[in-house]
């Protein structure tokens, strides 16, 4: 599908990565991963062809079609959410406008037997025989199916895009994507402005994809439940498995442990090889042999051990003084925004010392909570902070307000004070700003660079209820990691607003999901939520499923109504008659490898064929479903 041979990129006279080979090809599902810096986002751009490498070469096929999701989009204003969804679908867009001018000719005209009206007729049935063959009929149902997997509902399809968050607009650009039949995906932080229930709908979406997909992730588990390759990039090369990431780790360890054993002992030959070299130099008798050895020497392959990146930032949050029992508390807070009811009479407790998350699907209220509390906006009700409360607090998008024209230096002395202003190279140092970095421009910085020296700031002044909204955006997994630790060892209160499930397990001992304006309280651990909310969930479809809508009469059909419902009986009974062929194929291939599996498995692309017949009769079975569920429509 795609093959990179030797490229290599360089900023500044530094190599991100140099002389990097591999292979993309179809099923493939690639996390790929690396410190922040190392050169993931940059990747997906030379793979994309955004950006050109600066040596090496991509080979893809012409009719190759890539999907690529971006941290950073741009959106054309004035579209509701379904017609910027629509911008998916172009070429059947374009046969809709073909469809309705023929259509809009034949209603002016009414020579019904000239050569023109005729070919009228043979222009409109190929036009409508090609828009069935794209789905013409179905893109609709399938878009609004995709962005209410992601968390859209109905009432939202008719609002325009300029109405959204970042974050949901970047789940419009990512449901265009998993509409558009790309087939390859290169999704950058796809699960950042995701919640919960949205990341396990994609992670399910992923699974089946059948094309390659290229992840840049933090998100453990996301790449865990989603990928079978890893492609780590790091100090300028890359370490390449066909394992998901908690795999990975522990094979390349086991790589590198093996490599470690081996150099050892090679280098326990060379020593005695070089001692003998020496002895016999001595000894003009044994000169030829020591000229022997030393060109055995020269031609030994040296064993290299995989370099390993272990610099992580260190992190420590220390608690200023002691606050009161009671750290935050509210009644019957409300919060709009104009006729948009956010929070509606909420009743909150957060005790001394406690750690809370706060989860739910975007737009319930998370960050508007936060930021009452820490006093950036006003609301109706009451909200108190209790004695001797200090905050501190890191946006969402805190990384945002840092000026782009400072260097990461002249960003910390300006926030810094009389007492901690000599601290201040020792702080970006511990997070690894280190050197000439600290003389670096905000703007050069990468996503990660950028969170990193927001939490670096924080640590300027002194607090003892932490407030963080999304902070693992843009974290590498090492990072993430550290901040982690750094939040269990937190000795003061803790508020977190999080989507990331692996970072929250083993953090918090409650949590608090927002829905439907009101919050409610979990007394457990993100694991013990998750499994309530199934159970929520599951309650909730069968009550879908139960109500039934009073039968209406039937109605007589138009001639329109029954061309289509003629159309949809012939494909349903090609679908059906295709089902049957692949059903045989696999059966028989079945039989074959319980006969003679040796034989068979030794078959080239043996395997590679009967996964993708697997793969179509999984695809036959979704058109049926659709297909059918139309057919049913037209018949109630």
């Amino acid at each position: 599908m795609m093959n990179i041979h030797n490229l290599s990129i360089s900023f500044q006279g530094e190599y991100l990565f140099e002389d990097i080979t591999f292979k993309l090809s179809n099923g493939d599902r690639i996390g790929l991963i690396g410190k922040n810096g190392a050169g993931k986002s940059t990747m997906l751009k030379i793979l994309s062809k955004e950006m050109e490498p600066d040596t090496g070469q991509i080979a893809a096929d012409k009719e190759l079609k890539i999907g690529f999701l971006k941290q950073d989009i741009d959106f054309v204003l004035g579209r509701t959410v379904l017609e910027e969804a629509y911008e998916a679908f172009t070429e059947i867009k374009l046969l809709e406008a073909q469809i309705d001018q023929v259509n809009a000719q034949l209603a002016e005209r009414t020579d019904y037997e000239s050569d023109g009206y005729h070919q009228l007729m043979v222009d409109i049935n190929d036009v409508q025989h090609q828009y069935e063959i794209l789905g013409g009929y179905n893109y609709q149902g399938e878009t609004e199916k995709i962005l209410q997997g992601l968390g859209f509902q109905r009432k939202d399809f008719n609002k325009l895009t300029d109405t959204f968050s970042g974050g949901w607009r970047m789940r419009i650009e990512l449901a265009k994507l998993l509409l558009q039949n790309n087939d390859v995906l290169l999704l950058d932080e796809p699960t950042n402005h995701l919640d919960i229930e949205s990341i396990i709908w994609l992670e399910g979406f992923l699974r089946n994809y059948a094309g390659a997909v290229a992840i840049v992730s933090h998100d453990k588990m996301f790449l865990d439940n989603v990928t079978n390759r890893t492609i780590e990039i790091s100090l300028g090369r890359i370490y390449d498995y066909p394992k998901p990431y908690s795999k990975y780790l522990v094979l390349r360890e086991e790589l590198r442990g093996q490599q470690l054993a081996s150099q050892k002992n090679q280098q326990k030959q060379i020593e005695q090889t070089e001692k003998l070299i020496e002895k016999f130099r001595a000894k003009a008798s044994k000169a030829t042999m020591a000229q022997s050895l030393i060109k055995k020497l020269d031609k030994i392959d040296r064993i290299e051990v995989d370099e390993d990146d272990n610099s992580v930032m260190t992190l420590n949050f220390p608690v200023s003084i002691t606050p009161g029992k009671v750290v935050v508390e509210a009644e019957n807070l409300s919060k709009s925004y104009g006729k948009n009811q956010v929070l509606k009479d909420v009743e909150l407790l957060i005790e001394r010392d406690s750690k809370t998350a706060f989860v739910g699907q975007n737009g319930q209220g998370k960050s508007t909570l936060a930021k009452i509390i820490v006093g950036d906006i006003k609301c109706e009700g009451t909200l108190k902070l209790g004695h001797n409360v200090q905050i501190g607090y890191f946006a969402q998008n805190q990384a945002e307000y840092l000026d782009g024209n400072k260097t990461v230096h002249d960003t910390m002395i300006d926030a810094a004070n009389e007492t901690n202003r000599s601290k201040v190279r020792d702080i970006l140092g511990s997070f690894l700003f280190r050197g000439d970095e600290v003389d670096k421009y905000v703007k050069v910085l990468s996503g990660g660079e950028r969170n990193r020296l927001a939490l670096a700031k924080l640590m300027l002044q002194p607090f003892n209820v932490l407030i963080m909204d999304e902070p693992t955006n843009h974290l590498d997994i090492k990072s993430k990691n550290v901040l982690k630790e750094a939040l269990k060892r937190f000795q003061g209160t803790l508020i977190l607003v999080s989507h990331d499930r692996d970072f929250l397990q083993g953090l918090t001992s409650s949590v608090y999901e927002f829905k439907d304006h009101k919050i409610r309280e979990y007394l457990g651990d993100i694991d013990f939520y998750l499994e309530q909310r199934k159970v929520e969930n599951l309650r909730e479809v069968e009550k879908r499923t139960i109500i039934k809508e009073v039968p209406k009469e039937k109605k007589q059909q138009s001639y329109d109504d029954q061309k289509k419902l003629k159309s949809l009986n012939n494909k349903l009974s090609n679908v059906e008659s295709k089902i049957n062929q692949l059903e045989r194929e696999i059966k028989a291939h079945d039989l074959e490898l319980e006969s003679h599996y040796d034989e068979t498995a030794s078959k080239p692309g043996f395997f590679d064929l009967y996964q993708k017949k697997k793969l179509d009769l999984d695809e036959c079975m979704k058109k049926w479903e659709i297909i059918q569920t139309e057919i049913e429509q037209f018949n109630e």
